[in-house]
């Protein structure tokens, strides 16, 4: 099954990376302390919620998956294309993290860690160099095909071969609840060509944005081995994901996870 209950905290896996020496884990919204909007695994600190709710809950998500929560590497997530490289875990006195959309590591000491709410997780793994990668990719970073650079940076950085990695494309808004304006559509046309007009399917009157499919498209053109989507709708499934557009604007963030173990 794809989720796994961990006393009130629920969380998805991919098939793909079961099996494999690794942790990986989207945390649903469910089994936090947040309240209100931020009900109830929020793990975004500057969106208004209680920090020491937020604290909580992170605390919480560590302990479900057995991993230390000093081993965090994470990232201030700006819709760019950025690669930080994590040798070690963030230092507890930086308060705020880098800037980057990209993160990686070969390191089972550390644990990456992002946030979401509609934008689209990616997870890589290279069972041959034992090493991960995590990467953010709302429509700007699908039309900058962040994934593709998350595959060339794992190339350059572990000597991964496109070939041998295995990623999913975790818990996102779908294609049916993501409609867009033309000056996006614009932006997809020009980021994917001849491909495009199959990114933009039309319901009604609208325009939308298959983010799960341009991922894929973006990945399989970078020679990725096996890609998995999750097909988990943040904003049709807003009681299990925290959904930007579902909520109007104010809500949490659900964590993704992804962390190496020792071989």
């Amino acid at each position: 099954m794809p989720f796994t209950q961990h006393d009130s905290i629920c969380y998805y896996t991919f098939d793909s990376l079961a099996g494999q020496p690794l942790t990986q884990a989207a945390f649903t919204r469910q089994g936090g302390a947040s309240r209100g909007d931020f009900a109830s695994l929020n793990v975004g600190s500057t969106l208004g919620d209680e920090l020491a709710d937020v604290q909580a809950n992170m605390q919480a998500v560590f302990e479900a998956v057995d991993r230390p929560r000093g081993s965090i590497f994470d990232s201030w997530l700006v819709h760019g294309d950025r690669v930080l490289v994590a040798d070690a875990p963030r230092a507890p006195e930086v308060q705020r993290p880098e800037q980057a959309d990209i993160i990686l590591t070969d390191k089972p000491e550390v644990s990456l860690f992002m946030r979401y709410a509609d934008c689209v997780p990616l997870l890589f793994y290279d069972p041959r160099q034992h090493a991960i990668a995590l990467a953010h990719a709302g429509w700007k970073g699908t039309v900058l095909k962040v994934g593709a650079k998350a595959v060339a940076a794992m190339a350059a950085t572990y000597g991964s071969r496109p070939g041998d990695l295995i990623a999913g494309i975790g818990p996102s808004i779908s294609a049916e609840h993501y409609e867009i304006g033309p000056e996006v559509a614009d932006e997809v046309r020009a980021a994917f060509g001849a491909q495009a007009e199959d990114l933009l399917p039309g319901f009604g009157d609208s325009t939308h944005f298959d983010l799960w499919a341009a991922n894929r498209v973006t990945l399989e053109h970078a020679g990725v081995g096996r890609v998995e989507i999750a097909g988990q709708c943040t904003y049709a499934h807003n009681e299990d994901w925290f959904s930007h557009r579902a909520s109007g604007g104010r809500t949490g963030r659900f964590g993704v996870l992804l962390a190496l173990e020792p071989q």
